[in-house]
């Protein structure tokens, strides 16, 4: 009798991948009105978003979850057994349960059908994705997800590897059915993803700069003492310098004091103009902040002003409101 083979890392990586991309795949073939009602249910909610999960769904769940609040839909994870414990009380008649198991038959999914009972009585309506539609998870839902997989990644057909894909899958394809549902801007969406690298991506400097009541302006011939106290009352380091048509022709910073000072001991009763920095780096409002926090490294400026078409300041950002979205 000959040996059998052992399959090396790779292999067995490779048909991993291929076990679980035929279980994604084969989900687009179930998509259809049912599909297109849960959406629908997200969309018309006018409650909050509770998605429910056991073990791996439940990390699933909660993968949801704020998925769908990412893209501006209020949703929470609720433990069932933290539920039966007294979160329950969190569940409103407006709201919509998203259940989510892949038997909907073990110990753990039925304490999660007390809890949809419960839910009922309540008045919320129940989402389920299950990978058995015939399941006492599945019967005691409004809706229900088909998310059945022909079998595991796992050798033994027993680790949760190919149902978790199609079940992230499924949750990813109804946050995006539902973010063109609802037609999210660019912009909307930047509101809800202010930092890190998403946020530089695509936050512009209008979402983020410091406006006129903030962002102190004088007009030439203004003396350094005078300017000083409305950067002082605006608690900013940089003040704006404009002509008598309000367009920007300079700034004054806490750097330019220091050297102003350094040359001459009576600056501060002197017009700001001799001593202010010309033909300042400046940033559009539409400008995003990826763009303006390479002019600050790039410039060595620790502030820009921003301007408007007609080179008028609107407003200013500094290193710090930048480096707040790293």
């Amino acid at each position: 009798m000959s040996k059998r083979r052992k399959k090396g890392p790779s292999e067995i990586a490779g048909e991993v991948f291929a076990i679980e991309a035929e279980a994604v795949l084969s989900l687009a073939n179930r998509l259809g009105e049912n599909f297109d009602e849960a959406v629908e249910m997200i969309a018309a909610c006018r409650g909050r978003i509770i998605v429910t999960g056991i073990g791996k769904a439940g990390i699933i769940g909660q993968k949801l979850a704020t998925t769908l609040s990412s893209i501006g839909t209020p949703a929470y994870f609720v433990h069932p057994q933290e539920a039966l414990h007294g979160d329950l009380g969190m569940i409103a008649k407006e709201d919509l349960v998203i259940a989510i198991s892949n038997s909907g038959e073990t110990e753990e999914v039925l304490r999660v059908i007390t809890l949809l009972t419960t839910v009922k009585k309540i008045g919320a309506e129940i989402l389920s994705l299950t990978g058995n539609p015939k399941s006492t998870l599945a019967k005691n839902s409004d809706r229900h997800i088909d998310i059945s997989v022909k079998r595991e990644a796992c050798p033994m057909n027993l680790v949760p590897t190919a149902s978790s894909a199609a079940a992230l899958a499924m949750g990813d394809a109804l946050a995006m059915a539902l973010l063109d549902r609802k037609g999210l801007s660019l912009e909307e969406y930047a509101y809800y993803h202010p930092g890190g690298a998403t946020g530089r991506k695509i936050l512009k400097i209008k979402h983020v700069m410091r406006r006129k009541k903030v962002s102190p302006t004088v007009p030439c011939g203004t003396k350094v003492i005078d300017a000083l106290r409305r950067v002082s009352e605006a608690h900013a380091g940089i003040v704006s310098i404009v002509n008598e048509e309000g367009v920007l022709v300079g700034v004054f910073t806490d750097g330019d004091l220091r050297r102003a000072i350094e040359k001459d001991q009576e600056a501060a009763r002197k017009k700001i103009d001799a001593f202010m920095t010309r033909n300042p780096v400046t940033v559009a409002s539409e400008t995003l902040v990826a763009e303006a926090l390479r002019l600050v490294k790039e410039k060595d400026v620790g502030a820009l002003v921003v301007t408007d078409k007609k080179g008028k300041p609107v407003g200013m950002v500094d290193e710090r409101d930048l480096l707040g979205l790293a």
